[in-house]
């Protein structure tokens, strides 16, 4: 261990009324620092995070949006002059899109252990979008988005070799990238027994989905939280982080994605022309998507990651039903993420080989084109496209170095 700090003071001030003592998300920023260096003892890194979470702070959008920041901070360095040179040749825009980086990340958490939908929609996304998906093994349910990608058949995606090095070269052959945390954020072992031990969510839980190593390259997210509770507080912290583009979704199940069952609260980043952004909400159904409702039986395998990539494998072959549950619970949130982007504000569609340019111009809550989303990730999976951008991601990544 390096060498060790004292943040006694600090964790005296944090209990039991931080806003008394004028804590600052600052402060607890530059503890969590302490953290990524290796630069805190167990204790008082456990004393931390038990801190933030009995007082509640590791919930408040500012100590979010600051933790966040400090976590890219210490990320893996990664050479954006030279990714941005091969990314500037793969853009697409479209619409509201500009061709940047887009990322579809839940916090995990929810206990429905519903199928991997967010991973598959970033690939659906692929055929249209650049992603840059982060992501990591499970840790709450049997089938992580790592786990998955890492079972795919014919070829297993080999994560682990996409490192700051080699990320370029991948983007060089697909629109799809998938950051896996432990590559990029080494200094997230220093906890990992910690969090363990603990024995509850802790901050770092929430910071996930919100420390995407690429950072201010991404143009835009979809983030799903698992408690209705948190959805203004994370489009808060997206807000204060300088994001421009974000819907922040929970279903009414408390499920971190757009659900299938149900009504799904929404919480959208809006750009005004002045360049101000707020957050406004609205609730969304299968309904404003012209699809029908499923429940969450039905969409929950709660398979081990295996058995879900051939579930992976045969959706993007388009071997299921066209209403087949799953399905439609993926095109539900891939529809979402593509509005989000803002691709769907195009009002001529020349997609490739299948896409008849009906641009479907009908809005709904919130004022998203949600059908227009659904016939555009349809598109995907019938004309080969997001098969295709898979195999090109496995196939680029297994001719890395290991």
């Amino acid at each position: 261990m390096a060498d060790t700090q004292d943040i006694r003071p600090l964790l005296q001030r944090l209990w039991p009324d931080p806003a008394k003592e004028n804590v600052t998300a600052r402060e607890i920023a530059d503890a969590l620092s302490l953290i990524f260096t290796n630069r805190l003892s167990p204790v008082q890194t456990g004393s931390l995070l038990t801190a933030l979470h009995f007082t509640g702070w590791d919930r408040r959008a500012d100590v979010l949006a600051e933790a966040s920041a400090a976590m890219r901070h210490h990320a893996a360095t990664i050479d954006f002059p030279r990714l941005e040179s091969v990314i500037a040749k793969r853009r697409r825009p479209e619409g509201k899109y500009h061709g940047g980086l887009c990322d579809i990340v839940g916090t995990g958490g929810d206990s429905h252990n519903t199928f991997n939908i967010s991973t598959t929609s970033s690939i659906l996304a692929s055929s249209l979008l650049l992603l840059a998906k982060h992501g990591n093994r499970a840790s709450t349910s049997k089938s992580g988005s790592a786990d998955l990608l890492m079972n795919m058949k014919p070829k297993p995606a080999q994560l682990g070799r996409i490192t700051p090095d080699t990320i370029a070269a991948v983007y060089a052959e697909t629109n799809y990238a998938f950051l896996f945390a432990p590559v990029f954020h080494p200094g997230m072992k220093h906890v990992a027994s910690i969090r363990k031990e603990l024995g509850w969510r802790t901050i770092f839980n929430l910071l996930g989905p919100l420390s995407n190593p690429l950072g201010d390259a991404i143009e835009a997210r979809m983030l799903g939280v698992a408690r209705d509770d948190l959805g203004p507080v994370f489009a808060e912290a997206l807000r204060i982080a300088g994001a421009r583009k974000g819907l922040v979704v929970c279903g009414k199940e408390q499920l971190d994605e757009v659900s299938c069952a149900g009504p799904t609260l929404c919480w959208q980043l809006v750009e005004h022309a002045s360049g101000s952004v707020d957050v406004e909400s609205f609730t969304l159904e299968p309904a404003d998507f012209g699809l029908g409702a499923h429940p969450l039986a039905t969409v929950s395998p709660g398979r081990e990651p295996h058995e879900n990539a051939e579930i992976l494998r045969r959706l993007l072959r388009g071997e299921l039903p066209p209403d087949d549950p799953i399905l439609e619970f993926v095109l539900i949130n891939t529809a979402a993420f593509l509005v989000a982007s803002g691709i769907c504000e195009a009002d001529t569609s020349s997609m490739g080989a299948g896409d008849d340019g009906r641009v479907i111009r009908e809005r709904g809550p919130g004022g998203g084109r949600w059908k227009e989303g659904v016939r555009r990730a349809r598109w995907t999976i019938q004309s080969g496209e997001a098969w295709k951008q898979w195999n090109s991601f496995a196939e680029v990544t297994n001719s890395l170095p290991a």
